[in-house]
């Protein structure tokens, strides 16, 4: 399997791919290359619908050069935990991000919540967010604040009366509620045109549809996020399997 970075001819390979709608995994056989490997280059370089090879191509000329150039400080250069090849985490945590981007996320947001994500302690300050990034405490402000709305961060103080910012394992449940209830306003919203247009015409009809599959999709959601939840709190010695499996036709 070959290694190193991506050339030239592999990116218009995965233009190619991308262009007759082949999935990542069958891209990335084709080059002999890990999937990851795929997925990473096409959401660091525009997503699936604006990947162009060149441009790509070019634009890791650049990144390069800028790593090349750029002092040896920062995160990249502290030491590792757990012996972490700080290399493969940088990787990693620009993977994450870049997923995160294209979710609907934008930048700072995604790239503190990454942060948080690979951090043991699943807690930073806002000064320690700031130097991890080399962004400034405003951004860190502007993120965090985005994040709280969606649920997928909180806030203590601890001993020196300083916020923390906190991932931990009932947030993402949280989220996931928060996420399925935002339906219930337009399931709300739907209905009342079915009285305005009148039950039975076609865009009465229309609407009526749109809050029944929305109603129908958020409550498989919550039912789903109570029986797994479990799965949120499991050991680091539980396997993926032991994990309970949650079928739509569960009650």
């Amino acid at each position: 399997m070959p290694g190193g970075r991506l050339t030239q001819q592999e990116r218009q390979q995965i233009a190619s791919g991308l262009a007759d709608s082949l999935p990542y995994a069958e891209i990335a056989r084709s080059l002999g290359r890990p999937t990851s490997t795929v997925t990473r280059e096409v959401m660091r370089n525009g997503g699936p619908t604006a990947y162009r090879a060149n441009l790509a191509h070019r634009a890791t000329e650049r990144r390069a050069h800028r790593r090349r150039t750029a002092p040896s400080r920062g995160p990249e250069s502290a030491p590792q935990p757990h012996g972490r090849d700080a290399e493969a985490v940088a990787e990693y945590e620009e993977t994450f991000t870049t997923v995160l981007m294209a979710s609907g996320m934008s930048r700072i947001p995604a790239r503190v919540l990454t942060c948080l994500f690979t951090s043991d302690t699943g807690s930073l300050t806002a000064s320690q967010l700031a130097r991890r990034l080399q962004v400034s405490p405003a951004s860190i402000s502007k993120a965090i604040t985005f994040l709280e709305s969606q649920s997928l961060v909180r806030r203590e103080r601890d001993e020196g009366r300083r916020d923390r910012y906190i991932v931990d394992n009932d947030l993402f449940y949280q989220a996931t509620i928060a996420s399925a209830r935002a339906n219930d306003e337009v399931v709300r919203t739907a209905r009342q045109g079915v009285a305005v247009l009148g039950r039975g015409t076609p865009a009465a009809t229309r609407l009526e549809n749109v809050a029944r599959f929305l109603d129908f999709i958020s409550e498989s959601i919550v039912r789903a996020a109570e029986q797994a939840r479990e799965v949120l709190h499991a050991g680091p010695g539980t396997a993926p399997e032991d994990a309970p499996r949650v079928s739509p036709g569960d009650d």
